[in-house]
């Protein structure tokens, strides 16, 4: 997420062209919204199969999300206008459309402002996150601004794992049923495949794979860090 916060900066000071990227967790890995200043005490003594469970502070804000079986997406951009949730909603339209392809219809959830007092991001789902027909939510995103420069990115829960949800938040995970065979590795490579693709089309624009330089890299590691000691309340 350095490397997501990074290209907004870049993006705004007109050095770096919008961008889309995916990747997943090297390990279990709680992300806390920025301004989230709630979750419960013990989270920072979990650990997993032997190993301690990271907690880290996302650029954008919302509720804490655990990183484990998903695959992130983040989309860095311009030049839209309107409403917060309007341009969630016009960066979505490509996640619709590439889940569409693969026969998976997604939906808009409808929470109200209650969802604030719920520590888990996948609780409930708002407006501008994306939800399966039996109301279980797939996609969920956040936003940051900077200007007119725009980074949103989201969570997509592909094989999350039960028993760690329930041993994080408490509470039962609603399972995630995709009408999809293949798993693991072949899965994400299939849904980054999908969701490209839609991106394109979408955008009206043509993908080209840029890895980091060396020096890219450095301006990233040696960037200001987020710090997950701000003042909070646990529970």
């Amino acid at each position: 997420m350095a490397i997501d916060q990074w290209l907004l900066v870049q993006h705004q000071a007109q050095a770096h062209p919008p961008a889309l990227r995916f990747y997943t967790w090297a390990a279990p890995t709680i992300s806390l919204g920025y301004h989230q200043r709630r979750w419960p005490a013990f989270w920072q003594q979990l650990t997993w199969q032997d190993t301690p469970l990271s907690l880290v502070r996302r650029p954008t804000g919302g509720r804490a999300v655990l990183h484990q079986g998903d695959l992130t997406y983040t989309i860095v951009t311009s030049g839209l206008t309107g409403k917060r949730l309007d341009t969630y909603q016009e960066i979505c339209k490509f996640l619709i459309q590439g889940w569409r392809s693969l026969g998976v219809d997604l939906h808009y959830g409808k929470a109200g402002r209650d969802y604030i007092h719920n520590p888990n991001c996948f609780g409930t789902a708002t407006g501008a996150d994306l939800v399966l027909a039996d109301g279980c939510k797939l996609i969920g995103s956040a936003q940051l601004r900077r200007g007119k420069a725009i980074l949103q990115h989201g969570s997509m829960r592909l094989e999350p794992n039960v028993e760690l949800f329930n041993l994080v938040f408490g509470e039962a995970d609603p399972p995630v049923q995709l009408p999809i065979l293949q798993r693991g590795d072949a899965l994400i490579n299939l849904v980054v495949e999908a969701l490209s693709k839609a991106a394109a089309e979408c955008f009206g624009v043509e993908l080209v794979t840029q890895p980091l330089s060396e020096a890219e890299w450095q301006a990233i590691l040696t960037q200001p860090s987020l710090e997950v000691d701000l003042p909070l309340q646990r529970f």
